[in-house]
């Protein structure tokens, strides 16, 4: 075994490859960017080096870089993570002439499955049944418009180095090709220092169902059972779980059969992941191959029991797999959300900035199953616009798909964070939903179930119930403390634009709100003014509600409802009515900044001509380019930006006359 091994990643992956070091009693080396310095994994890991500027292009994509670190530290070998060098095969190629151990599968099977260009023709060579598309390497876009009409539309443009939803477009026509294969290129570039680009058709309504491997250098390989990640946005993965809702056991065993066969024929030897687009009648169909450790393995370590990371580094230092295939489980169901910061009530633009609370829910054993939070932030930490978007991973486990759904509901009411953009809401309202909670899923699921975006969910009865009954336990309490001569038993609430008059009474620490021919109690009260989190129970069911103070009353979210709610008077309550509402500022002439980030070209001019849907702009952010467009005809009056510039959120880029 390693003494000492050097990862060469950051983020929420390079701490859980320190902590399962830790217990295997192997050293860890970190290296960083600028970016980096003071990032957790720093911290944690026995040894740190610095490799250069924040842009991946200057740090963790140069190879030179991490063998020097390797070299300074005398590291025995290398575990890359995800992304970045992960599925470089020239990389591990220099690892080993330099008798570094790359810890990851063989640079030859990494050539013949990590590039989704090669592993479709290899894939096709070997019989498997792969998704009708273009393999060639593609010139320019002119070619690409020529293959995509060829194929016919809907087809998906992707970069052949691609991973985490970057470097993906889809093509619904030929408009979306000739702006489409360039910002792929040009992501493919900046992400994978790697520009080639392929097409293949986009099958709509699919599922995305993937088969974990592992290998080991002694020819033996086995699967560990499949995950779902239909769940998507952009092509990014949002929420995955482990086992699919769709496959039944013969599904599971045929699917489960392919992968490892593929895998034994390119001589893998490692972790690594074949993707499958299935349909809603069990079809599947060969989509490429991760050779890598996958962002969402925890899934599969929940209901398998076995540390991929651990397999990894065993594997690597040269021993056989402790388990043959007849050993596998599945036990239970796990479920993974990826918290991220970005904006879902802003088309889930990114967020940029610092964590200025970060206060996930406790790990470990809770009521009804098991809680797990891979992270790599804290709190004071700050989100850059250099790297991948993710705050953390949220896994749960029950013994039921319901009861992982259910625990996973509660840890995300526990899961806190203020100071930027962030998708639990959004996430929240997905647990709640029929469709979601019934399984029926499809990579359209995001698109079908909000097709205007997202903006939160309305209350149901109990939430409004819940809402009222927290709002006047903080509005007693701090009456209590203010005017306590004031406090009353008969009151006004205002839940959103919902008028009621309500009572309350008190039965030793339970408040009763007795209100509409119901009552609701509530109990076990946990909150002290200031605090941004309200845990309780209502009618003897826990909750954590997110609280806050408005200029009148109080901000009041549990899960994805979000209400302003006011506690008046009678008298205040008709004096309220009266006032006039306020008027929102009209920036109708403006093309604001929808994201903090970096301004790659301003593509119109002062005095220029603009029609609606023109391109104004291209601002790029967390490794994506985002076009902005504009919203209505119009003369160009002024431009406030240019190429090269760092923007804020709602910065005015250009003002129309």
């Amino acid at each position: 075994m390693f003494s000492k091994i050097l990862i060469a990643n950051r983020g929420e992956i390079a701490v859980r490859i320190i902590k399962t070091c830790r217990r295997m009693g192997v050293a860890t080396v970190v290296v960083y960017s600028e970016a980096d310095a003071d990032s957790m994994a720093v911290e944690m890991a026995d040894e740190a080096v610095f490799i250069g500027g924040a842009p991946a292009s200057e740090s963790y994509l140069v190879a030179d870089k991490i063998v020097e670190a390797v070299r300074q530290t005398g590291a025995q070998a290398v575990h890359p993570g995800f992304g970045f060098l992960s599925e470089n095969a020239s990389f591990a190629r220099r690892l080993a002439a330099e008798g570094i151990v790359f810890i990851g599968p063989n640079p030859k099977a990494i050539e013949a499955m990590g590039d989704k260009i090669e592993s479709k023709k290899f894939a096709a060579q070997a019989g498997v049944s792969t998704v009708p598309g273009y393999m060639g390497e593609i010139a320019d876009t002119r070619t690409a418009i020529e293959i995509a009409e060829e194929i016919g539309y809907p087809v998906m443009i992707k970069a052949s180095a691609g991973g985490g939803g970057k470097g993906i477009r889809v093509a619904w026509m030929r408009r979306d090709v000739e702006e489409g294969f360039p910002a792929v290129r040009g992501e493919a570039k900046s992400s994978f220092g790697d520009d080639r680009v392929f097409i293949e058709k986009f099958i709509e309504s699919p599922r995305h169902v993937e088969i974990q491997v592992l290998g080991d250098k002694h020819g033996n390989v086995v699967h560990l059972f499949e995950r779902e990640c239909s769940i998507q946005r952009r092509n990014q993965k949002v929420i995955e779980e482990a086992p699919s809702p769709l496959l039944d056991e013969k599904t599971r065993k045929a699917m489960g059969d392919q992968a490892v066969a593929l895998a034994k024929a390119v001589g893998y030897d490692s972790a690594g992941t074949v993707e499958f687009v299935a349909g809603q009648d069990r079809s599947f169909f060969f989509l490429e191959m991760n050779t890598r450790l996958q962002v969402e393995h925890p899934v599969t370590e929940l209901i398998t029991g076995v540390d991929l990371v651990e397999q990894m580094i065993r594997v690597a230092a040269g021993e056989k797999l402790p388990f043959a295939q007849s050993d596998l489980k599945i036990d239970g169901w796990a479920i993974e959300s990826r918290i991220y910061a970005e904006d879902p009530y802003r088309g889930f633009l990114p967020s940029i900035g610092r964590l200025v609370r970060y206060d996930p829910p406790t790990e470990g054993p809770v009521a009804g199953g098991i809680v797990r939070n891979d992270a790599g932030v804290r709190e004071g930490d700050e989100i850059s616009m250099f790297y991948d978007p993710m705050i953390s991973k949220l896994s749960t486990w029950g013994p039921t798909r319901e009861a992982a759904i259910d625990v996973m509901g509660r840890a995300l009411e526990d899961f806190h964070i203020e100071g930027l953009g962030q998708n639990i809401p959004f996430l929240a309202a997905v647990m709640d939903q029929e469709r979601f909670r019934s399984g029926q899923l499809s990579t359209s699921y995001i698109k079908d179930e909000f097709p205007e975006g997202f903006h939160g969910l309305p209350p149901t009865d109990e939430q409004r119930d819940l809402m009222g009954a927290v709002a006047l336990a903080m509005h007693q309490r701090l009456l209590s403390r203010a005017a306590p001569q004031q406090l009353r038993r008969d009151w006004i609430e205002v839940i959103g634009h919902e008028k009621r008059q309500v009572r309350v009474s008190l039965d030793g620490g339970a408040l009763i709100v007795h209100g509409e021919g119901r009552e609701t109690r509530l109990t076990d009260i946990d909150w002290r003014p200031g605090q941004p989190l309200f845990r309780g129970k209502i009618d003897g069911k826990p909750f954590t509600a997110t609280v806050k103070p408005a200029a009148e009353g109080f901000v009041i979210r549990h899960r994805a409802a979000v209400q302003h709610v006011l506690v008046l008077t009678p008298r205040s309550a008709e004096l309220h009515e009266k006032l006039p509402p306020k008027k929102a500022a009209d920036t109708s002439k403006m093309v604001l900044s929808p994201m903090p980030g970096l301004v790659v070209s301003i593509d119109v001019t002062a005095g220029q001509e603009v029609k609606t849907g023109e391109v104004v702009a291209v601002l790029e952010a967390m490794k994506m380019q985002n076009i902005i467009r504009a919203e209505r005809d119009g003369t160009v009056k002024a431009v406030n930006a240019k190429s090269g510039d760092s923007v804020a959120a709602d910065e005015v880029l250009v003002e129309f006359a």
